[in-house]
């Protein structure tokens, strides 16, 4: 996949939250929902509760690798927002990658 299309607007984040299906572990909550766009957007959120400007930043690039690992694999026409937890920027990108397949198999998004 080229370039990753991200989610800006609240109006859209909002609507994730309310409408969509969420899938939670310790380190990260995922939220799906189909779009009608054939294209995957993405947000990522990061909470002040998880720490320092450092720890936030660390937390939003290994999620960002983690799914661009995955992005092939998943199917088109979803918007998912991955939320970071307390643990998240304290646990390796590989953990990351196997909770963040785990959850997008269970939502059904894997090819």
């Amino acid at each position: 996949m080229s370039d990753i299309i991200t989610l800006k607007k609240n109006n859209d984040f909002r609507r994730l939250y309310s409408k969509g299906r969420s899938y939670t572990s310790s380190v990260l909550v995922t939220y799906v929902r189909k779009n009608r766009l054939g294209k995957v957007r993405i947000g990522i959120t990061v909470s002040k509760k998880i720490g320092n400007a450092v720890l936030r930043s660390r937390s939003r690039r290994i999620i960002r690798e983690a799914y661009r690992i995955l992005s092939d694999d998943v199917s088109l026409g979803y918007d998912l927002v991955f939320v970071a937890r307390g643990k998240t920027p304290y646990v390796k990108m590989g953990d990351i990658l196997r909770v963040m397949k785990k959850e997008l198999r269970e939502a059904g998004v894997l090819k």
